[in-house]
């Protein structure tokens, strides 16, 4: 059964006739005729009575609603997604990072409000990986994230990398680490820490790389907010490794210090374990991801380079290569 065979039923029964159910749809008589006479083939019965006028058996009135009812959904079905197409969609979902959301969105879901004013934008704060699994399971359209290979490579998945920042230690302004103008791994992992909660690509992160190191890491306490790292933090021995960006509000608060991580390891014991591991900057790469079918929908689209236009790394991330000295 094709919808075509059904369009050329309902025409013939509300016309009555089969030369101006041909004339309603623009095709040949013959057409109609034989659209009909398949559609009967496949039911096994007749349909009209072939007399002056088409008049409907009890099986094409049987028919009848049903196909005004296929026909209708499809018409309602094609009818959307040419919206959808248009640019017409009710709402828009974005999940982020809370870093990405403080930090950088505002400027975007300003611009985006401006240009789709008809499109109810949603945007919630999640950790990467849960942000990912909701994208994944097609819950939201975009995601700005720490990047989790596990779920972006998949083929249907669209990434682009916005940039990578070092991950760095906040503590109290009188904890025993600010002696170090960058601190050593083997001091570092001494110190009991705050970490975000399951879900958060942080916390993957941060105990990924002591596994790497063969180190214990001393998890204490999980939240989840960067207001309540910081409240925790400031009130005594407890540290936090978090990302640079997360931290912009820190860097103000003389009550919190922040140090970067030494990469030059000593000869501890612990270096020794993580000088393969743990070698080089550590750093959190930033990604903008969505499925490469939503970049078929123009508001979807529209938000993407907004991201991409607004989003950057941070001005004191950003180093400006110094003009090589003329030599005469």
């Amino acid at each position: 059964m094709r919808l075509e065979q059904l369009q050329a039923f309902l025409s013939v029964a509300e016309t009555g006739s089969f030369q101006q159910a041909a004339g309603k749809c623009g095709v040949t008589q013959s057409t109609i005729s034989r659209q009909v006479q398949g559609l009967e083939a496949e039911l096994g019965l007749s349909l009209f009575h072939r007399t002056a006028q088409a008049k409907l058996t009890l099986g094409g009135e049987r028919l009848l609603p049903h196909a005004r009812k296929i026909c209708q959904t499809w018409h309602n079905a094609a009818e959307e997604l040419s919206d959808l197409l248009a640019g017409k969609q009710p709402e828009l979902c974005v999940a982020a990072i809370h870093s990405v959301c403080a930090a950088y969105l505002p400027p975007v879901l300003q611009r985006f409000c401006r240009d789709y004013p008809e499109v109810q934008l949603r945007v919630t704060a999640l950790g990467s990986d849960r942000a990912l699994k909701v994208l994944k399971d097609g819950l939201v359209d975009v995601a700005v994230v720490m990047n989790n290979r596990y779920f972006t490579q998949a083929p249907e998945m669209l990434v682009e990398v916005l940039y990578s920042e070092p991950i760095e230690v906040l503590m109290a302004a009188n904890h025993p680490l600010t002696e170090y103008d960058r601190v050593p791994w083997a001091q570092l992992i001494a110190f009991p820490q705050v970490v975000f909660k399951d879900g958060y690509g942080m916390q993957r992160m941060v105990q990924e790389q002591f596994g790497r190191m063969g180190a214990k890491l001393q998890a204490v306490l999980e939240l989840n907010t960067l207001d309540a790292f910081r409240g925790v933090v400031r009130q005594g021995q407890l540290i936090a490794l978090l990302p640079h960006s997360a931290l912009m509000e820190a860097r103000g608060d003389r009550t919190l210090a922040i140090r970067p991580i030494e990469n030059n390891r000593s000869n501890s014991k612990v270096s020794e374990i993580a000088s393969s591991a743990a070698s080089g900057n550590w750093t959190r790469e930033v990604v903008l991801v969505t499925t490469v079918d939503r970049m078929q929908i123009p508001p979807i689209a529209h938000f993407w380079n907004l991201v991409r236009e607004f989003v950057r790394p941070p001005l004191d991330l950003v180093t400006i290569e110094k003009p090589k000295e003329l030599i005469l």
